[in-house]
């Protein structure tokens, strides 16, 4: 397993993959931190990665072009793809993510699926509200929710 610690304008992030792909991305100080960052940081891996974000968080990048291998169950995987096919700059609701997955009933289930999401923003689990148009729950807290779609949306800057 390589880990990379990254400073970004939301706090810092942990990369967690293989040589291969990218597999997790924690926000060390979110609810869901599950891995330590490492006491002598790599610097050499997730170069792309780390360009990537960078290019997103500058407001320069719309999509990611990178190999991901997020770990989860095949219903976890088919609502992880149906995310990267939501619009930069829009959102969906729970709702509408079931029914493009086809299980219009499941929006229970689909928020569950994307509250455990292991690679966020790449994978766009924040651009998924309420049917009220209100956030819900992310693992950076709903300041950095707001955040990223503030930046997407055309409506904030994440380096001021």
């Amino acid at each position: 397993m390589l880990c990379r610690e990254l400073d970004t304008p939301i706090g810092p992030l942990l990369l967690v993959g293989d040589a291969h792909a990218l597999q997790r991305i924690d926000f060390v100080h979110g609810r869901r931190a599950t891995i330590t960052p490492p006491s002598s940081p790599r610097d050499d891996v997730f170069v792309d990665v780390v360009s990537q974000l960078a290019e997103y968080f500058e407001g320069r990048r719309r999509t990611f072009k990178l190999s991901l291998a997020p770990a989860g169950t095949s219903f976890q995987q088919r609502v992880w793809r149906a995310l990267l096919d939501i619009a930069y700059g829009q959102t969906i609701s729970y709702g509408e993510l079931a029914e493009r997955i086809g299980q219009p009933t499941a929006s229970r289930a689909v928020g569950l699926a994307n509250g455990s999401n292991p690679i966020p923003i790449v994978i766009p689990c924040h651009r998924v509200i309420g049917a009220n148009g209100r956030l819900t729950g992310y693992g950076g807290g709903l300041p950095i929710k707001q955040r990223l779609l503030a930046l997407e949306q055309g409506t904030g800057s994440l380096l001021d």
